[in-house]
């Protein structure tokens, strides 16, 4: 197949429609984009259709884009990711990206979730108690990036030295990586993706992948997903990311 194949392919595995083709007022920049992303991309690398989209929702969560996160939502379900690994995505990026934006994200996702005939709330995928979100966060963090967050932060003035540090390992990895839903490495790929879609995180960028790796990623998936993201982030966040993590993935 060439591109235009390819593309006309992946459009109708993710959105069940055609590409574009002369259609709108701006059918030419529609297809570079599709022929990019659906034509090359996606047929770039071992990620496959829940992957990728899983990696494009988690983008556009970060970014906000809230139309593009809408359809990709819905090409998420097409291409077989569940309602539940759709929401952990989208619930994971909250620490990184703060709570406001990833509430805008929960509202397309509970739209289309409607729109689909989901039925809500989803089942919980907690699994710890309110009292456990130190210790059980502690457990995952250890593991694969020790005590840096909490030696780092030793200089913070009064009680802010042990509170920045343990608000890390009650929320991201007691609130969110407790949880069920989307396993560790599949939480760690899709954090460094949060990451680099931000630009100017490099040096946390540089410890989750170090991260994901530990977790069981290899270094062509991470390759793999970061270049896929570059799409939505933009290709000087995505040589940023590659560049600062050049020592880990070559």
């Amino acid at each position: 197949m060439n591109r235009v194949e390819r593309t006309e392919q992946k459009m109708q595995e993710l959105f069940h429609s055609h590409a574009v083709q002369n259609e709108g007022s701006d059918s030419e920049f529609m297809q570079i984009l599709q022929r990019y992303i659906f034509g090359d991309l996606c047929y770039t690398g071992s990620l496959d259709n829940r992957m990728r989209e899983l990696v494009t929702i988690t983008a556009l969560t970060t970014l906000n884009t809230l139309p593009q996160l809408k359809a990709h939502i819905k090409a998420s379900l097409n291409a077989g990711c569940t309602a539940v690994e759709i929401r952990e995505a989208i619930y994971q990026c909250a620490p990184f990206i703060g709570f406001p934006k990833t509430l805008n994200a929960i509202g397309v996702m509970n739209e289309v979730f409607n729109e689909e005939g989901i039925e809500l709330p989803l089942a919980s995928q907690k699994t710890i108690n309110d009292d456990e979100r130190y210790e059980k966060g502690l457990a995952l963090q250890v593991p694969i990036y020790g005590s840096e967050i909490a030696d780092r932060y030793a200089w913070l003035p009064g009680e802010f030295s042990q509170a920045v540090p343990r608000f890390l390992t009650e929320l991201c990895f007691g609130d969110f990586c407790s949880r069920k839903g989307l396993d560790i490495k599949i939480r760690e790929l899709l954090i460094v993706m949060v990451l680099a879609t931000l630009g100017g995180a490099e040096m946390q960028v540089k410890s989750h992948v170090e991260g994901a790796l530990k977790a069981g990623n290899t270094k062509e998936e991470i390759v793999c997903a970061l270049t896929h993201a570059g799409a939505y982030m933009g290709i000087p966040r995505l040589f940023n990311a590659l560049n600062t993590c050049k020592d880990l993935l070559n």
